[in-house]
């Protein structure tokens, strides 16, 4: 199990969804993937995409800069 990040920040929807899927593709199940955007709705759009291809959000939220942060666990 490892760690990822993933700058998807000043990119607009759907760019931080598919930029999220094409790098979850290269992860091992169980692996974690820190995704920061600031297209706020990202907050709403990756967890979705989560709940439909089986990974799990860990933490989701914005901090003090106004960027969200998604942390996903891989799904198997």
């Amino acid at each position: 199990m490892s760690h990822h990040q993933l700058d998807a920040r000043r990119l607009l929807c759907p760019m931080p969804v598919i930029r999220a899927q094409n790098k979850v593709q290269e992860l091992a199940p169980g692996d974690t993937l820190l995704v920061t955007c600031t297209d706020p709705g990202a907050l709403l759009d990756i967890p979705a995409w989560c709940r439909i291809n089986g990974h799990e959000v860990l933490e989701a939220g914005v901090n003090e800069d106004e960027e969200v942060l998604i942390t996903i666990r891989v799904g198997g």
